[in-house]
């Protein structure tokens, strides 16, 4: 397997957009075990000494010992130690992502671990599983104690289910109560997750009750406003092609009689596409990825919510590709002959046969503008994302520091993109960054909400880096003001349930917010959201439609 990279921006040098790779200078054992797939990476300060720590997944079937997550403590000057096991981390799950966070709000990062199953199961036996727990495919939740984090996944109401194929993680507070809540995506038939935190340890699982429908093959994730209404939306991706032609080339995944079973053996409805969920803000979603434009990107893995033309809503960015399309129609037909013919002939199967067989496609991935309606258009040519290839994992932060977000995507067999954006140059458009700092063992105010308003408009953000696939983002804030150079009011919302509100703030700047002359507020405040105008009452009927009868 490849070797992890480490690499430090040049750009306090005054080299913009230069880095250099530190990797066997900055710790030992950094560049990754041989063993085993590195799968997701996070960067979080999980002891609370004010410096990034890096979390890194292992999965895949080897030796246990070569399956066992990393954690590299920064030593400082750029020094880092694995400490896994004296932190109770070296797990052997098959991992997929990790995600730092502090659900007790009692001040410091516990951390959500997102695992997957190995296991072929028959469709015919998945109500049958949704009754057992698997300690390596299940998910589990840890407790910080004291730097010593402790399981307490069935204490908490994590379901660890054998069918978990866990793909996309991401935390935020959901229902906007002042405690995080946990959304998980499942690849193949399991459903997402959606956990509310019930403020005790523990959580609940909402999905049916948030949801209509879901993504059949749930992938990368990403939760953010992004119709500016302060209301947390989510999109998870999944794999339908755009256009008609690959549609009908490739073997799609559904069909009537296995959504019937599915649906019989009391799994919520899925369908193979992306979901772009508005949330109405009354404890339900509307599923309206198809109407905004974004349902259709191929074999997609992470979504990235965010203001890359700065004109004060949040643009989309989709990663997408697989190395060798081996649901092509023509190359299936062929695998079945080539089963029969080697039995035929008494010859032995040769895998390499296969894979050398089947057709690769190289396709862009996707950009998409904010139209401001609930829709998007599409923007590789114009924002200069053509590139043909096989991504997966992507970033955005602003790299230059010159106030407009870049992308970091990585890539299958060719090194990973770096995108310099160059909205500030072009656009005639400001922003506004926060950079927040507390006191305690969350000193990056993971789980803060803040809240601009400006002239009648609202932008809502919350901090957590665990957004897209196998990646984290930088803490640091973004906010496109578009014409406004003066923001009215910027509102935070602690962790801890105080509020500090900041007004008249200068656009086109960086600014370190630290926590100070907060008030004390209801941990479920929200900043100008508009109140429902009806309430929901019981139907007149008591009868509720159920298909397959």
């Amino acid at each position: 397997m490849g070797s992890n990279k480490l690499y430090l921006n040049l750009g306090a040098k005054g080299e913009k957009m230069k880095f250099k790779d530190i990797t066997s200078s900055a710790g030992k054992g950094l560049e990754g075990r041989r063993g085993g797939w590195k799968t997701g990476v996070t960067m979080a300060d999980v002891n609370g000494d004010g410096l990034l720590d890096i979390h890194i997944c292992y999965s895949g079937k080897v030796k246990d010992e070569d399956r066992k997550n990393q954690l590299f403590i920064n030593q400082g000057n750029l020094k880092f130690v694995e400490q896994a096991k004296e932190y109770g981390l070296d797990n052997i799950s098959y991992s997929t992502q990790a995600a730092f966070f502090d659900y007790d709000n009692d001040g410091d990062l516990d951390m959500m671990l997102l695992n997957h199953t190995t296991k072929k199961i028959d469709n015919m036996e998945l109500a049958k599983f949704r009754t057992q727990t698997d300690e390596l495919a299940g998910n589990k939740l840890f407790e910080n104690r004291k730097n010593r984090f402790v399981e307490v996944t069935q204490k908490a109401g994590i379901h660890q289910y054998p069918l978990t194929f866990g793909l996309g993680l991401a935390i935020a507070d959901v229902n906007q109560d002042g405690w995080e809540d946990i959304y998980v995506t499942n690849d193949y038939n399991e459903p997402d997750y959606l956990y509310i935190n019930n403020h005790d340890g523990t959580f609940k699982d909402v999905t049916r009750q948030y949801f209509r429908h879901l993504a059949q093959f749930s992938m990368g994730i990403d939760i953010a406003d992004f119709n500016n209404d302060g209301l947390p939306d989510v999109m998870s991706l999944d794999m339908l092609p755009e256009d008609n032609q690959r549609q009908k080339l490739l073997q799609l995944q559904e069909n009537y009689e296995a959504f019937e079973l599915m649906v019989n053996q009391d799994l919520q409805k899925q369908y193979m596409r992306n979901m772009l969920q508005l949330n109405n803000g009354d404890g339900t979603f509307s599923e309206i990825g198809q109407f905004a434009g974004v349902s259709n990107t191929d074999w997609s893995w992470t979504p990235l919510f965010a203001d890359f033309d700065n004109d004060g809503f949040k643009d989309l960015f989709v990663s997408n590709g697989y190395l060798r399309d081996y649901t092509n129609k023509d190359f299936l037909k062929y695998w079945g002959d080539y089963k029969i013919k080697r039995a035929i002939d008494k010859e032995p199967f040769q895998l390499m046969d296969l894979v050398k067989a089947m057709p690769s496609t190289m396709l862009a991935n996707y950009i998409f503008r904010n139209n401001r309606d609930l829709t998007f258009s599409r923007m590789q040519q114009p924002w200069g994302l053509e590139h043909a290839s096989v991504s997966s994992g992507a970033v955005y932060a602003d790299l230059d520091n010159d106030g407009d977000l870049d992308l970091i995507v990585n890539n299958i067999n060719e090194p990973a993109f770096v995108y310099q954006n160059t909205a500030s140059d072009t656009k005639n458009t400001n922003w506004l960054q926060l950079k927040l700092k507390q006191d305690g063992a969350n000193a990056g105010g993971i789980g803060t909400r803040v809240y601009l308003k400006n002239k009648g408009t609202l932008q809502y953000q919350e901090v957590n880096p665990n957004r897209g696939y196998l990646s984290c983002t930088p803490l640091r804030l973004h906010f496109g003001l578009g014409e406004a150079s003066v923001v009215d009011t910027v509102q935070i919302l602690w962790p801890d349930g105080t509020s500090q509100i900041l007004e008249n703030v200068k656009g086109n700047q960086l600014l370190t917010v630290e926590k100070s002359g907060s008030r004390k507020a209801d941990r479920r405040e929200k900043a100008g959201i508009a109140q429902a105008l009806f309430q929901k009452q019981p139907p007149a009927i008591a009868y509720q439609h159920e298909g397959f009868q």
